[in-house]
């Protein structure tokens, strides 16, 4: 007898299977690109779809990428993306690195841990959060205000004060973005500094100075208000700083 052919399975029905719209958005790459990517999320989060212009395919990754400048390049758009969604808190190295295609021990490598990620990815700080608050409780608590001003005006002050102005266009634009600034600076930062001084009532001291010191930028770089717009760091540590020394460590009511 011959063989017998193989049956043929027949699928029956015209039904076709629902397709799920995918859409990938251009990575963060500067924190211009923080209210970009904000806005694009909320497109797809109200209509499952953004504009063909703004659709970009990515190409599937294989394996891990090699530990070069290509990787820390990655981990930066992974984490302006990461820290915008899910907050500092929720945002964790693991699914930074994951989405990064990278192995997790590169943040570490490249950033020196979490916090530095988010200082260079978001805030676009040069220096490590750790060493920042080490260098300002370097010093007598009674100079405390003196040193943030100095500090803080030596970072913005390199970039022409582009860096803090792009920032606070991102918070003002979307109040995501403020949301995790906010939780940043006043939770990990400036709490981290009022405990190693002994001030009592740390989320309020560390709110008013928060105030004091993003004051002294968007005068001096967004709106820019003239004499402090051009005034010499000497100047702005004689206008500022008493005021952030009361708010730390003076009698506040």
């Amino acid at each position: 007898m011959p063989p017998r052919r193989p049956r043929q399975r027949h699928h029956h029905g015209t039904g076709r299977r629902s397709q799920r719209t995918c859409v990938t958005l251009n990575p963060i790459t500067t924190a211009d690109d923080i209210s970009t990517y904000v806005e694009k999320r909320r497109e797809v989060t109200h209509h499952g779809e953004v504009d063909e212009g703004t659709q970009q395919t990515e190409p599937k990754r294989r394996g891990r990428r090699a530990g070069g400048e290509d990787t820390k390049a990655a981990l930066l758009a992974a984490a302006r993306e990461t820290f915008v969604e899910r907050g500092y808190e929720g945002a964790t190295v693991r699914s930074i690195a994951s989405r990064a295609g990278v192995d997790a021990a590169m943040v570490n490598h490249w950033f020196g841990g979490k916090e530095g990620l988010f200082a260079k990815a978001v805030l676009q700080l040069p220096i490590d959060p750790n060493t920042l608050v080490e260098r300002l409780l370097d010093g007598p608590p009674d100079q405390i205000g003196e040193r943030i001003v100095r500090n803080f005006l030596g970072v913005w002050d390199a970039t022409g004060g582009g860096h803090f102005a792009a920032l606070m266009r991102s918070v003002t634009a979307h109040d995501r973005v403020a949301d995790v600034l906010r939780e940043f600076f006043v939770q990990h930062l400036l709490h981290r500094v009022l405990s190693g001084i002994g001030s009592d009532q740390p989320e309020l001291r560390a709110t008013l100075a928060a105030t004091q010191i993003f004051g002294m930028g968007m005068v001096r770089y967004v709106v820019r208000f003239e004499p402090l717009a051009t005034a010499d760091v000497e100047t702005m540590v004689k206008a500022v700083a008493p005021n952030i020394q009361r708010y730390l460590t003076g009698d506040i009511g």
